[in-house]
C-alpha cells in the first residue's frame, strides 16, 4: 500500500463516506487514512494524517466545506476535491470552495441504483488520482483588492472584437476573479470553455454571474453575440462561432476527450475573427487548447496565457507558452487590464 493515494474523507453522512470508500477501494490504489464527520474534524485530521488528497462535502456541521478548505489551505495545504450534490445551493457552495483553495468540484455519486453510477464513479476515481498529484501551495487570506471598475470607451480602433477564454483545474476561481475586474460597459462578447463536471454548468453560470456586472449565460445555438455578455459552453457541447458571428454549439465528437473543447473554441474564433479575435488560456490541467491556439494564431488571433505563479495547475497555459504560440504571459490580476487595452485600443503594448 506504500504507493497508494492516502485519502481523507470528510462528510457528515456515514452513508456517503461508505459509498465513496467502496468506490475507491473497488478501483484500487487508494488508502483511506481518516474519516471526518464535520469540518473541524477534517481540519484536525488533515494536520495529523497529512493525506495526499482530501475528498470533502460542503454541507457539514462545525465548519462547512468552504471554511474547512480555507483552514486546511492556510495550515497544511493539501489537494482538496469537493464532492457534493448538484442542487443550485450545493453547486454554488462547491464552486465557492474552489476560491478557498479546492482544486475541483464533482457531483456526489447517486448510488449503485442510479443509471449514472458507473459514469460518476469512474469520474470520481479518475479525478481523485489526478488531483492527488497536484502540488498545492499555502493560501493566506487574500490581501488583494481589485482596482475600481472604470467605465471604458468603445474605441473604433480596438484590436479585438471578441474574447475567447478556456480553463480547467482552478478555472472557476480564476474566471470569477477576471470578470470581477471588468467594467459593466465592456464592449465585446466573451466566450468561455470551462472543463467542469457534467450537471454543474448551469450552476457555474449562476455562480460566475455573481462575480461582476457583466451578463453571464449558457450559450444557445444561433443567438447573436452581444457586447458585455459572457457565453458559457453548456454540458456536452462544443462552443464556437458561426460565419455570421453568432453562437455555434456542436455535438461533434469530443476532441482529446473533451466536449466542450478549448481547441474547438479557439479554432472557431480564429477562423471567423482572425486578427480581430483574442484567445486567453487560463489555469488548467492538460493540453486542451494548444492546437486550437496554434491554428487561431496563424490567422492573426492575439493570444494571452496565465503565468505559472498564479496558476493553480500550470498545464494548459504552459503548453502554449512552451510551443511559442503566445503573445503575452501575464499574472491573473494583469489579464483583465490587458484585455481592456486590447478591446479598446488604449494601448499598443505587447
Amino acid at each position: 500500500m506504500s504507493d497508494a493515494v492516502r485519502v481523507l474523507l470528510a462528510d457528515d453522512s456515514p452513508t456517503a463516506r461508505a459509498l465513496i470508500t467502496a468506490i475507491l477501494h473497488e478501483a484500487g490504489g487508494f488508502d483511506i487514512v481518516g474519516e471526518a464527520c464535520d469540518g473541524a474534524e477534517a481540519v484536525a485530521l488533515a494536520l495529523r494524517t497529512e493525506p495526499d488528497l482530501i475528498v470533502m462535502d460542503v454541507h457539514m456541521p462545525e465548519l462547512d466545506g468552504i471554511e474547512a478548505t480555507r483552514e486546511i489551505m492556510m495550515r497544511s495545504p493539501r489537494p482538496i476535491l469537493i464532492v457534493s450534490a448538484v442542487t443550485a445551493r450545493d453547486v454554488d457552495l462547491s464552486l465557492t470552495a474552489t476560491e478557498a483553495g479546492a482544486l475541483l468540484a464533482l457531483p456526489k455519486p447517486a448510488g449503485p441504483g442510479s443509471p449514472r453510477f458507473q459514469e460518476q464513479s469512474a469520474e470520481l476515481v479518475a479525478m481523485a488520482r489526478a488531483m492527488a498529484g497536484v502540488k498545492v501551495v499555502r493560501r493566506w487570506r487574500s490581501e488583494y483588492r481589485p482596482s475600481p471598475r472604470t467605465p471604458i470607451g468603445r474605441s473604433p480602433n480596438g484590436h479585438s472584437a471578441i474574447v475567447a477564454l478556456a480553463a480547467s483545474t482552478g478555472g472557476p476561481a480564476a474566471l470569477r476573479t477576471l470578470l470581477d475586474e471588468l467594467p459593466p460597459d465592456f464592449p465585446v462578447p466573451m466566450l468561455v470553455v470551462q472543463h467542469i463536471a457534467r450537471d454543474f454548468a448551469a450552476g457555474f453560470v449562476d455562480w460566475l454571474g455573481g462575480a461582476g456586472r457583466l451578463r453571464v449565460k449558457l450559450a444557445e445555438h444561433g443567438e447573436r453575440l452581444l457586447a458585455g455578455t459572457v457565453y458559457v459552453a453548456p454540458d456536452n457541447r462544443h462552443l464556437g462561432v458561426t460565419a455570421h458571428r453568432c453562437v455555434e454549439l456542436s455535438a461533434t465528437p469530443p476532441i482529446g476527450g473533451f466536449r466542450p473543447s478549448a481547441n474547438y473554441l479557439f479554432r472557431s474564433v480564429g477562423r471567423v475573427y482572425g486578427p480581430d479575435g483574442m484567445a486567453v488560456v487560463l489555469t488548467g490541467m492538460g493540453t486542451d487548447g494548444a492546437d486550437g491556439v496554434a491554428a487561431a494564431r496563424q490567422s492573426g488571433t492575439y493570444v494571452v496565457a496565465q503565468d505559472a505563479s498564479t496558476s493553480i495547475v500550470f498545464g494548459m497555459a504552459s503548453e502554449v507558452i512552451d510551443r511559442g504560440i503566445v503573445d503575452r504571459v501575464l499574472p491573473l490580476h494583469g489579464i483583465a487590464v490587458h484585455i481592456i487595452e486590447r478591446v479598446t485600443g488604449q494601448s499598443d503594448a505587447g
